[in-house]
């Protein structure tokens, strides 16, 4: 993209957007993902499908929010030569965690179409073991995919004395074909999957007449995955395919330009709020797990308590 656009005012924003929007992003972020695990770990115990999904959740947004000071101080600071390769790591786990989250919701949805629209084959494809085998798959598919190409997309060209990391890409990295498995794969089909299995999942529960507090748990945990996913990665991935046009010279207004950088820059910050979203699952995830811990435990006890009266009878 050649321009003579200048974008140090948009820049200028965006340090002080930037702390706005971390800071607290950072704090509730780390301190409801760390009691999620805690929970799901310690207090929940008995490893289900549904706490297994949201453990490997909890660990993709820490890993991301793990990289928001690193993220925050490039913002402000120009980063020596030799950090290159460092940088290049940073950035690596910063999409692992992005693209991580987006699958993992995505199998979540998939674990809760199973469940409730093939109860019967959801005896067979359900499972602890089978649940950890698609996270495995998740964080391996994500490292394999975004580790070998953040090199090559970094920068092009002989490399500057200082830098911002997290910020100016190569033109290798804007081509059609990079741009074009970024926005298939890393979101069209992933939403494609979860709206479908979401609305499908949500339309069996309407249908079948249900109105136990499970069913109204599952509906939550269901709405609440959707909007974890659609309200931070819409607006970024559409923001991200009008760079792709400026970077293919279709918008070459200077004022379009700099209100698509200042929307790309705001969008990619907000959608780290995806970290503070997945507590919505979270929450009621723990709540249905303990509402059948309680149900069990309240069958156990008056079965024993029939096994009792019946004995006593004898």
């Amino acid at each position: 993209m050649t321009s003579n656009c200048s974008f140090e005012a948009t820049d200028r924003l965006m340090r002080s957007l930037e702390l706005a929007i971390y800071v607290p992003v950072f704090f509730f972020g780390v301190l409801l993902n760390g009691a999620a695990l805690l929970v799901f770990c310690v207090s929940l115990r008995k490893w289900t499908e549904s706490t297994i999904y949201m453990s490997s959740l909890a660990l993709m947004d820490l890993l991301l929010l793990a990289l928001l000071p690193f993220k925050m101080h490039a913002a402000h600071h120009r980063w020596p030569a030799p950090l290159r390769p460092l940088c290049s790591a940073l950035e690596s786990f910063y999409f692992v965690g992005i693209y991580g989250s987006i699958y993992t919701i995505v199998c979540i949805a998939a674990d809760r179409w199973v469940a409730i629209c093939h109860p019967f084959k959801a005896k067979r494809l359900r499972s602890p073991r089978a649940a950890l085998g698609a996270c495995a798959a998740v964080w391996l598919l994500a490292l394999a995919a975004i580790f070998p190409n953040m090199c090559r997309f970094r920068r092009g060209g002989p490399a500057p004395a200082d830098f911002h990391c997290f910020h100016s890409f190569s033109p290798e990295g804007w081509r059609p074909a990079v741009i074009a498995c970024v926005q298939a794969f890393g979101f069209l089909l992933p939403a494609g999957v979860l709206v479908g299995c979401s609305l499908s999942a949500v339309w069996t529960l309407r249908r079948s007449g249900q109105r136990s507090a499970q069913s109204r748990a599952c509906v939550k945990i269901i709405c609440s995955s959707l909007g974890a996913f659609l309200l931070p990665f819409t607006p970024s991935h559409v923001a991200i395919f009008l760079q792709f046009l400026v970077h293919q010279g279709q918008i070459e207004d200077c004022g379009h330009q700099t209100r698509i950088s200042l929307f790309l820059q705001v969008a990619l910050c907000l959608s780290n709020i995806t970290c503070c979203l997945d507590a919505l699952c979270y929450y009621f995830i723990a709540r249905e797990a303990r509402s059948s811990k309680q149900r069990r435990t309240s069958l156990s006890m008056k079965s024993h308590r029939r096994a009792t009266s019946s004995t006593s009878e004898l």
